[in-house]
């Protein structure tokens, strides 16, 4: 059983309930520009995470606004190496002007979807966060091909699994296409995280049980169930005794 757990969420997007639900996350992933956002909601997001002492984190994803980051794009690695460098690099520029640290990095999307997956993608953005601030954690999908170019390289990384998206048999993300890909219940998604945090344990969407180990609970800020889940997930998790923080937060 885990003691202590991160709860993050994708930010500065553009959806209208940021300040909604700052308090009851530890984590925020600032989108940098491509899929969403810009310098000023950047700079007005990372001041609301100031605010609220949640750790700030820049959310890079591919330069697709009109498909909000959630299309693979055909790009070599190189090019997807300095589209994430730009990216963080405007993060963390908007932070230095506001006054707050950068802690993290998260991929976006497809962009993320394909780091898990595609070594040559996972190598290309973690040399990325590597290049800009080796210091930086990075946020991706526990059991997957980015954590572990993550400990090659020395990059620490924050295994992560989701408290409103269901699971494949192979430890995968169902696609947002398939019916069953999101949960919406704020009660259900308050147990399932529940139980990833204390059994690590989750049910995938065939009814196969899966096992894994993750740091950080991600809820999507762009859902329309995201404040209740984020509410009801940590209530759960606090009333078992689990200490909510960002990591490296003492």
């Amino acid at each position: 059983m885990s003691g202590r757990v991160d709860l993050n969420c994708d930010m500065g997007e553009g959806m209208g309930r940021d300040g909604d639900l700052m308090p009851h996350i530890t984590s925020a992933s600032i989108a940098c520009g491509a899929h969403a956002g810009d310098a000023e909601t950047m700079r007005e997001t990372l001041l609301l995470a100031a605010r609220h002492h949640v750790a700030a984190g820049a959310h890079p994803g591919y330069p697709d606004r009109e498909g909000f980051g959630r299309r693979s794009m055909e790009m070599t690695p190189g090019e997807i190496y300095q589209c994430v460098v730009d990216q963080i690099s405007a993060l963390c520029a908007a932070a230095r002007d506001a006054g707050v640290p950068v802690a993290h990095v998260k991929p976006h999307g497809a962009l993320y979807t394909d780091a898990a997956a595609d070594p040559h993608v996972a190598r290309a953005v973690v040399r990325a966060v590597s290049d800009t601030d080796p210091n930086l954690l990075l946020y991706g999908l526990a059991g997957s091909g980015i954590i572990t170019e993550a400990e090659r390289v020395g990059i620490r990384p924050i295994a992560e699994a989701f408290a409103d998206r269901s699971y494949q048999e192979d430890g995968t993300l169902t696609p947002r296409s398939e019916p069953d890909a999101m949960i919406d219940d704020p009660v259900a998604a308050a147990v399932r995280v529940l139980r990833m945090v204390r059994d690590q344990r989750v049910g995938a969407a065939s009814g196969a049980e899966l096992t894994l180990s993750a740091q950080t609970i991600c809820i999507h800020g762009d859902g329309p169930h995201a404040v209740a889940i984020a509410r009801a997930a940590r209530a759960a998790l606090l009333e078992a005794g689990i200490r909510v923080a960002a990591p490296g937060v003492a």
